[in-house]
């Protein structure tokens, strides 16, 4: 199996890269944002690789890191994601914003990519939400914040702040993300106002 390709480029595909390693070229199948970071043609390149095996071919995936090529694997194991899917995703999003989409639960940044619809995107983030925060550069206050959200369990002036930065066309992610920093500042029994106001303040920063 080839996990490492280090070589020359040789040529770019639409979906892939052929990186020359002492004169043998290997199509490299990569996501879009990966093959954007990639040196021009005639310089030297390094992949991370997973290899996928079948009885009439053999495909390699191509990776800037070896985060970026966990995240396909782990993505690939939720029923609907093949590697299609898998490498849409890591076009639209980063290896870590994937982790913190999944770990605070933010649907509509995975159903960005292309083949995920809203089914699949809420499929993806609650079968992986347990293993985001391991890769997430997440405060972990915040994914606690977002888990009581998703079962109402959240004190009242907490659930009517968020919405309030909601209706005001704020993203949910975005607006869970400052009250959950307005929390650290004004402590989790302030009221409804005083955490709006502080959550607004951070979204201006």
């Amino acid at each position: 199996m080839i996990g490492k390709l280090k070589g020359v480029v040789d040529s770019y595909g639409e979906d892939f890269v052929i990186i020359d390693v002492h004169g043998v070229g290997y199509v490299v199948h990569c996501s879009s944002r990966t093959l954007q970071n990639l040196p021009p043609i005639g310089e030297a390149a390094v992949l991370a690789i997973e290899t996928h095996v079948r009885e009439d071919m053999i495909r390699l995936f191509g990776f800037k890191s070896d985060q970026e090529r966990e995240w396909f694997r782990l993505l690939q194991s939720v029923q609907g994601v093949g590697s299609k899917v898998a490498l849409g995703i890591l076009s639209v999003l980063d290896p870590g914003s994937v982790a913190t989409a999944i770990a605070t639960g933010d649907k509509a940044s995975v159903g960005r990519a292309p083949g995920v619809g809203p089914k699949l995107a809420q499929r993806i983030v609650s079968e992986l939400k347990d293993k985001a925060p391991a890769f997430a550069a997440v405060d972990p206050a915040l994914i606690r914040l977002t888990d009581a959200i998703d079962d109402r369990s959240a004190p009242a002036p907490v659930a009517d702040a968020i919405s309030a930065l909601v209706n005001l066309g704020y993203p949910q992610v975005q607006a869970s993300a400052a009250v959950a920093a307005a929390m650290k500042q004004a402590g989790e029994e302030a009221e409804a106002k005083t955490l709006i106001r502080l959550g607004l303040r951070e979204l201006a920063r």
